[in-house]
């Protein structure tokens, strides 16, 4: 194959399907991987809606899972045929980061270095709704599929589920049986992630806060209590919390996890929110000792923990997926309102 086609991200509310030279081995130690799932990240929305801004054209989807289709000199792990998942960050395995675990700031690449978003180097890295897919290290980045595990449930575990489980699964090793806050929202994935994780990894009371009625129906249906919720300015906490999990990426929700979470409690965001700038009440966090943590999913990382309870059954990211569409529809779907999507190769 010399040419294959890639959806391109033009601009926000604009993708066409482009044809583009194929990717080809290049250098020992490569995979060349075609997707057969790409499951729509939160934060794909909000790019495709031009809410979180990005410059194109550049190939979209980085949720991926995949059929290895080729691999060079040098890697022993893959043959053709094998089912992995391909995580969205490109990192090496060996640099002292990766080696920490630390696999979103790899320091043999370009910073951000990932599939699906505006390249931040000179390298584009392509997206996962193409034909194929180029993968550096390939002993390092790819994970096998286990057969128990479902080819739409390993594309959510490459990026949105893992940061939904690295949220719980680190203060409940501190705070076993612990009660969890969720306040949910923008990450709408990945605050039920979060719920599905806590779940299974033995949370107390799972708190479920939002104010959409189909995220809070599905958070309900995972087994968690639900709360509907209007975030303000003057949202006052009923009740604190030792861990809470901030995924509404809102200002204003932001500032409403923090006033739940108990004295030396936990505090995790998944995003940024779209704003520039966001206000947090340091001297509150002071006086209480809160450990607020933001970060972006250290993928690779966190894919071994969470497949591993994928596979006994414990945590089924399908659950979570509301729709699926074919390849071929991708860029009339990538703006609908559903929860999660996965986009399957036609």
């Amino acid at each position: 194959m010399t040419s294959m086609q890639q959806l391109t991200f033009i601009k926000p509310a604009q993708f066409e399907w482009h044809e583009v030279p194929a990717p080809t081995i290049q250098n020992a130690g490569e995979a060349i991987v075609r997707p057969l799932a790409v499951t729509r990240c939160d934060l794909d929305l909000y790019m495709a809606s031009g809410s979180y801004p990005m410059e194109g054209p550049f190939a979209f989807g980085h949720e991926i899972a995949g059929e290895v289709v080729e691999v060079s000199d040098g890697v022993k792990g893959f043959v053709p045929g094998d089912r992995v998942i391909v995580p969205f960050q490109i990192n090496c395995g060996t640099c002292d980061n990766c080696r920490r675990g630390w696999t979103n700031a790899c320091t043999s690449v370009e910073p951000f270095a990932a599939y699906g978003f505006a390249p931040t180097g000179e390298r584009k890295w392509g997206g996962g709704l193409s034909d194929l897919l180029n993968v550096p290290f390939a002993d390092a980045m790819l994970v096998k599929i286990p057969d128990s595990v479902s080819t739409t449930s390993a594309a959510a575990i490459s990026d949105n589920a893992s940061d939904g489980y690295r949220t719980v699964a680190e203060p409940l090793a501190q705070r076993p049986g612990a009660d969890i806050l969720i306040v949910g929202g923008l990450a709408q994935s990945v605050g039920l992630f979060s719920v599905q994780a806590a779940r299974a990894l033995g949370a107390g009371r799972i708190i479920y806060r939002d104010f959409d009625a189909g995220r809070l129906a599905k958070a309900k249906a995972l087994g968690a209590e639900v709360i509907e919720t209007r975030y303000g300015p003057d949202l006052r906490a009923t009740e604190e919390f030792p861990i809470v999990v901030e995924a509404a990426g809102l200002p204003d929700a932001l500032v409403f996890a923090l006033r739940s979470t108990q004295p030396c409690g936990i505090c995790n965001s998944v995003s940024a929110g779209m704003g520039k700038q966001t206000s947090i009440p340091l001297r509150s966090m002071y006086m209480k000792g809160i450990n607020y943590n933001i970060s972006r999913v250290h993928a690779r990382t966190e894919i071994d923990h969470l497949l591993d309870c994928a596979q006994c059954g414990t945590i089924k990211p399908d659950e979570v997926i509301t729709r699926s569409v074919p390849f071929s529809e991708a860029a009339d779907a990538m703006m609908e309102s559903d929860i999660k999507i996965v986009f399957e190769r036609d």
